[in-house]
């Protein structure tokens, strides 16, 4: 990863004894942002702590100092410095003047989206969330980047309150051949959205921050409208956007349905029960639990189905460390548990390739083999355009035991990909004829034949 921060030009706007501090500080690099309270000491936080910068107190000239040396605060009362990513928020009091400032440390850091760069390539759209502060934005800007210039992309972001690109006509190199549309106040950041699909036909539209009722319907419609939507909410998981009544629209929307008895018994639930009401806006979520582990749901329709259920799911975790090594490890979560894990992780490194969809069909209903029973008897396995290795991978991180057969009179299932399997009408009558079930698989993935073992769960 490389780090283009510009710390000086934010520093040349900062009081001299604050500066004179920070020049030649050890963790300068680190600096997160710069806290200033009228009659405080001015205090600096880093990723690994904070410290105060100085003994004198800050007073009303040094506050006024940094407000007229800088850009004038919007509605939403934060500025920014010309040419850099840097914000500055200010508190006020009841008369409306400003009695506190807290000066953000903007960062371009290239290379942090690379342990995601297969959903990119999806096509799909991917909502990310996280905590205030663990760098969201700074994704989104090397997302842009990435689609327009490697991916070649038309890429237009709505950058509400010019943390994105920066505060300038110009926007900031970080986010490539991306173009950039400011929004003059934030209550009309959902008509800029709509806008921009209408008047200049992008591909891709990157959103920071969608936190009202009237976004998330924004980000619907575009989604209805075919265009990729790369967006950013506040939350620590996805049940977070459930009980988010303002942005449960952009995972489909949740409504009460009452069964009837019959089917209540059957399901062995209430007769109110929660459900998904529409196709979801985002189909693959993010969460950023930490700046180097991320939590993926790369369906997110069957994630939130399972969560309303109380059912198990099982999600994906992405980690990198500085050595740009990058591990994927699989978990499986009861959701009406608190996320408590039920079994030991399995990881592995890179190269894998990742599938971006894990969505199957079963194209055979009859003789389903049960999930409980594949651990006490060997499956004999007729793999059809898929690698022996990926099938032996997949059921060694399940602990199952299989043999693959060339024979499919003694297969037990067939298993292989969707564009092949579909053009095969012979293999598909055979298997018919020997009520055989089969199994096909959209990408040839380790992690996508993990989950299709799973499903096998009836």
């Amino acid at each position: 990863m490389s780090v283009d921060q510009d710390l000086e030009k934010l520093l040349d706007n900062l009081p001299f004894f604050i500066q004179e501090n920070l020049t030649n500080h050890r963790n300068k690099d680190k600096l997160v942002e710069i806290v200033m309270d009228l009659g405080r000491r001015p205090e600096a936080r880093f990723a690994n702590g904070s410290e105060y910068l100085s003994q004198k107190m800050v007073s009303w000239q040094d506050i006024d100092y940094i407000t007229k040396r800088i850009s004038h605060f919007s509605d939403d009362n934060r500025a920014g410095i010309e040419r850099t990513l840097h914000r500055i928020s200010c508190i006020r009091n009841r008369q409306a003047l400003i009695n506190g400032l807290t000066c953000r440390v903007g960062r371009a850091i290239f290379g942090t989206i690379s342990i995601v760069r297969d959903l990119l390539q999806s096509g799909q759209s991917i909502l990310i969330l996280g905590k205030p502060g663990v760098g969201k934005t700074t994704i989104i800007r090397e997302i842009g980047r990435v689609l327009s210039d490697e991916m070649g992309k038309r890429v237009i972001i709505v950058d509400t309150s010019n943390e994105i690109a920066g505060n300038s006509d110009i926007p900031h190199s970080g986010i490539g051949r991306a173009r950039r549309m400011q929004v003059a106040k934030t209550e009309f950041q959902h008509q800029i959205m709509i806008e921009a699909v209408e008047n200049h036909m992008p591909e891709i539209i990157i959103i920071d921050e969608i936190g009202t009722e009237l976004e998330a319907l924004a980000a619907r419609t575009i989604a209805e409208k075919g265009v990729q939507l790369v967006g950013t909410t506040h939350g620590n998981c996805l049940e977070n956007l459930i009980k988010n009544p303002s942005l449960a629209d952009l995972i489909g929307g949740i409504q009460y349905v009452t069964l009837s008895d019959d089917e209540a018994k059957r399901r062995g639930t209430q007769k109110s029960i929660l459900e998904r009401k529409a196709y979801p806006a985002f189909q693959i979520v993010i969460e950023i639990n930490e700046q180097n582990s991320w939590t993926i749901h790369e369906n997110v329709k069957n994630s939130i189905d399972l969560i309303l259920r109380d059912n198990y799911s099982v999600s994906q975790i992405r980690q990198f460390s500085t050595t740009d090594k990058t591990s994927l490890k699989y978990k499986k979560f009861q959701t009406n548990s608190n996320s408590v894990p039920l079994f030991n992780s399995q990881s592995y490194s890179k190269p894998i390739h990742i599938s971006n969809s894990t969505n199957w069909t079963t194209l055979s209903q009859q003789n389903y083999v049960k999930y409980g029973n594949l651990k006490t008897k060997k499956l004999l396995i007729y793999t059809y355009s898929l690698s022996n290795n990926l099938i032996k991978e997949a059921t060694r991180k399940l602990g199952l035991t299989f043999l693959v057969t060339k024979e499919i009179k003694q297969a037990s299932l067939i298993i292989g990909l969707k564009k092949h399997l579909k053009q095969n009408l012979k293999l598909k009558k055979l298997a018919k004829q020997r009520n055989i079930p089969i199994y096909i698989v959209n990408r040839a993935s380790v992690y996508q034949l993990i989950k299709l073992f799973q499903s096998l769960n009836y």
